[in-house]
């Protein structure tokens, strides 16, 4: 079982790097004020950035559609629209990528211990799956009747993040010390 705690607390601790990498990347698309870049939520095809010109003129017209476009970047050009729209599909495809880099060795533990040991590992799983609904509760926010999102979703969107980073660091150190 030292074999097993050691890939744990080296799975968590991957896991606290990627998730802190995450943090600073949701703080640079807040201060590039490119959160409300992408204004739809699309779990699978939203995976895929714009692969031709068209797809690149869709996404840049709905989100011409929304006040922060209409009141706030109305001279921008589709280049301008392209940056602030990278940084948003980096922060959800990481999002993406810390859900799969969770989920596919937590079933590997739970084939190797016991489900019961590993409940708050299933409760960390929960809260990143939670977190990604959170995102698009705040961004949704800031497509109607505003230019940014709202502030207490931010919060709880952060506050979420650095839960998850405590309780994965938490585990780490449970796991390390086994």
């Amino acid at each position: 079982n030292l074999k097993i705690n050691k890939l744990l607390s080296v799975w968590l601790i991957s896991m606290f790097f990627i998730i802190a990498i995450m943090i600073v990347v949701g703080g640079l698309t807040r201060l590039t004020d490119s959160g409300l870049s992408i204004t739809e939520w699309q779990l699978f095809s939203g995976i895929l950035p714009p692969l031709n010109p068209d797809e690149w003129i869709m996404y840049f017209n709905l989100y011409k559609e929304i006040p922060e476009f209409k009141l706030q970047n109305f001279n921008m050009s589709l280049q301008e629209f392209k940056i602030i729209f990278w940084w948003e599909w980096a922060h959800r495809f990481l999002g993406r990528v810390i859900g799969l880099c969770y989920l596919f060795p937590l079933i590997y533990f739970s084939f190797k211990l016991k489900i019961s040991k590993i409940l708050d590992l299933y409760f960390i799983f929960f809260l990143i799956c939670f977190q990604g609904f959170i995102g698009w509760y705040m961004v949704s926010s800031g497509l109607v009747d505003r230019i940014d999102v709202s502030h207490f979703r931010l919060s709880t969107h952060l506050l979420i993040a650095f839960l998850i980073l405590s309780l994965i660091f938490w585990n780490y150190l449970k796991y390390r010390n086994y």
